[in-house]
């Protein structure tokens, strides 16, 4: 069965198909949460769905179920917490690693937490908590938060991470000990235009058979790395626009990578209105434009964590937008259909086999 989770800001959605065809759509699931972080944990025999959620009354959590959304396992304390003087605002990222009991979640305000019980509670990653670039990181429009992790496929003690604002951060020791990683990237709002910190980085993506393979969506800016962060590249060139927010690795070749174009940063629409994902089949140096069953007329935007894919063969790519329409593609992003509408603003969606 494939399942796609949907998350919205006013709840979780589960959609699920034989065949990637025809889709049945259950939810609202945690009505009138905030969800911006959705892992589909398979790395055990029952798969665990574990949701960020965030209420205006009681605040955020980390909810969890093993009957793939059926009954939901919701902690009577908070599974990630600060320290005394600071509140968590929002779960940005929950990303899981080989150990199936090591998850990390990336939070508001920007910080790192690590939880080695499956994802049922969390402790604090002083190393980049303590870093003393901290009181000068900045807040994005959205925030000032974790938003992308990514644990080596291959080393536990490497971990790389992004936030608005302050850049790319990656650990070479477990969490001990970080270093900035943005060097070739442009902070064109800043003074110095190429600072060694303070860039309102979107999202990265990694593919896990190639993990020194790295690829960037800035706000402004498109970026390829060779090098596991050390370096950076501009890709944006075949892109009818550098600003974004998506960016998604192909789930078996690293060499394809799915960017959704908005225009500018004080015009968050698709060029035009026209609805289109860009592939570039050859790590950036060529894009395509896929359109078939999108519409025109599309004056809404596509969040960072609302565009990924599945594993399957072949690979399924699916997105979702602020205006609450959902579409998938069955076949690696050549044709499209609408699987839903009129949900909430949609800012999160992940696909897995189930």
């Amino acid at each position: 069965m494939h399942l796609l989770a949907i998350g919205t800001r006013k709840g979780l959605w589960l959609a699920t198909s034989a065949d990637r065809a025809s889709w049945s759509l259950s939810g609202p699931h945690h009505p009138m949460t905030e969800v911006y972080a959705v892992a589909i944990d398979h790395r055990r025999d029952r798969p665990r769905l574990l949701v960020g959620t965030s209420s205006s009354h009681f605040g955020p959590t980390v909810v969890t179920s093993d009957d793939l959304g059926v009954t939901w396992d919701e902690p009577d304390h908070a599974p990630i917490a600060f320290p005394a003087d600071t509140s968590l605002e929002r779960v940005w990222q929950l990303a899981l690693t080989p150990d199936p009991e090591v998850v990390y979640a990336g939070t508001q305000p920007s910080a790192l937490f690590r939880s080695e019980d499956g994802g049922r509670t969390y402790s604090l990653v002083e190393g980049l908590w303590k870093h003393p670039h901290r009181e000068q990181w900045g807040a994005g429009f959205g925030g000032q938060a974790v938003h992308t992790v990514l644990p080596d496929p291959v080393d536990p003690l490497k971990l790389t991470v992004a936030m608005s604002t302050g850049g790319v951060y990656r650990t070479f020791d477990g969490g001990s000990s970080w270093e900035a990683s943005n060097t070739g990237i442009k902070a064109y709002f800043l003074p110095d235009p190429y600072p060694e910190f303070g860039q309102c980085v979107h999202k990265v993506s990694r593919h896990p058979s190639r993990p020194e393979r790295l690829f960037l969506q800035n706000h402004h800016g498109v970026y390829r790395s060779d090098d596991a962060g050390g370096t950076w590249t501009s890709i944006a060139d075949g892109l009818p626009a550098d600003f974004g927010f998506a960016m998604v690795s192909h789930p078996h070749d690293p060499d394809v990578i799915y960017n959704f174009p908005l225009t500018a940063d004080g015009e968050r629409f698709p060029p035009g209105g026209r609805c289109a994902v860009y592939r570039s089949a050859d790590a950036g140096a060529s894009w395509e434009a896929l359109r078939e069953g999108l519409p025109d007329g599309f004056w809404t935007a596509v969040m960072r964590d609302a565009m990924c894919v599945d594993a399957a063969r072949p690979a399924g790519v699916y997105f979702g937008s602020r205006s609450g329409e959902v579409y998938a593609s069955a076949d690696e992003g050549e044709s499209w259909q609408r699987i839903a509408e009129h949900l909430p603003d949609v800012v999160c969606v992940r696909a897995a086999e189930v």
